[in-house]
């Protein structure tokens, strides 16, 4: 890990594992919008910024981002204990078998996941979507057959609901197993319903630790959509991609995507003053909630790491009085909200 560091570590939940509080993920580029020379100098910028957490998953890129990932940590020869690599399994293949979260699946999609990565271990796995299909004591009992096998040190869920979070810690406590230790939810100034009234509950019952993604809300808080014309190379030019247009279709193409457009608008004098950039005001706004354990970013070129670590430099500048200004701004704070002071 780089000397110097000024990043900050936090617990991952009720758990001993610290992670950094801006971390790196490889959906959408790693393995698919760019090749593995810039997988390797973004991975090696986040290294030397101090991130430690790398986010991946056995679907992105038809896991060739698992590849690029484990190619990365290969060819820099990273001492393994300085990094924290997850992976998430439900959508792994077209066969019958090859999705969901049966016993048959997590097992074999992690075995996979970490042959890719090139890794005897992953620190976290994650439940990458609720699966109703399968019994939840199938699902407990395969995750935690994938601890004690030491192929993953936690396991966790991505996008379940508070209800379904408690099942499984409930089916856990019954059979003297471990429940899930983090969730990883979608949060950013436009999407907070779930993140801080749903999930409020759990954070101090089951110690839920988040490892949040899509902060700059698929790009839109960075303000680079602000003209209404998308650059080249961004993630809604993606025309291939059918998640960032169903994404750019409801984030642009509609009168809600619009006016969160104008409050994007609005934010820009707070940003000025503040002298940091929309992405960096809306990254520090997601680290300043205290439920948030690391905030995940993208990158496609290794000076975007540079420039959203740089979000460190905001948290402290997030004075009461500037909150409520954004507050103001966004207009869409929901009931029994956090407190951030």
């Amino acid at each position: 890990m780089a000397a110097n560091t000024k990043m900050e570590y936090r617990f991952l939940g009720r758990s001993g594992l610290k992670v950094s509080v801006f971390s790196l993920g490889g959906w959408v580029t790693f393995g698919g919008q760019v090749g593995n020379d810039a997988t390797f100098s973004c991975m090696k910028a986040a290294y030397d910024a101090g991130i430690n957490f790398f986010d991946n998953a056995e679907v992105y890129a038809g896991g060739e981002s698992e590849r690029a990932m484990g190619l990365a940590i290969k060819h820099f020869g990273w001492k393994r204990s300085d990094l924290v690599i997850s992976t998430k399994i439900y959508w792994g293949g077209k066969g019958p078998n090859d999705s969901g979260l049966s016993r048959k699946h997590i097992v074999e999609g992690t075995k996979a996941a970490l042959e890719r990565l090139q890794l005897d271990y992953v620190d976290l796995i994650f439940a990458h979507r609720p699966d109703n299909l399968t019994p939840m004591e199938e699902i407990v009992r395969a995750f935690n057959w994938v601890i004690e096998k030491g192929y993953a040190f936690y396991w966790g869920t991505s996008e379940w609901s508070a209800e379904q979070i408690s099942d499984a810690h409930r089916i856990a406590e019954k059979l003297g197993l471990i429940g899930p230790l983090m969730e990883q939810p979608q949060y950013n100034m436009f999407h907070r319903e779930r993140f801080e009234v749903e999930y409020a509950p759990l954070y101090k019952k089951h110690g839920l630790g988040t490892t949040i993604w899509s902060p700059l809300a698929s790009g839109v808080l960075t303000g680079k959509y602000n003209s209404g014309v998308v650059p080249d190379g961004s993630r809604f030019a993606l025309k291939d991609n059918a998640v960032c247009q169903r994404i750019r279709a409801s984030a642009l193409d509609c009168e809600e995507g619009r006016a969160k457009i104008a409050k994007v608008q609005r934010l820009e004098p707070i940003a000025k003053k503040l002298d940091c950039t929309l992405a960096q005001l809306a990254l520090a706004w997601c680290a300043k909630n205290p439920n948030v354990s690391t905030v995940i970013t993208g990158a496609s070129r290794p000076e975007q790491v540079v420039e959203n670590v740089k979000a460190l430099e905001v948290l402290p500048k997030l004075t009461p009085e500037i909150l409520d200004e954004i507050e103001k701004i966004l207009d869409n704070e929901p009931k029994a909200a956090v407190d951030r002071y």
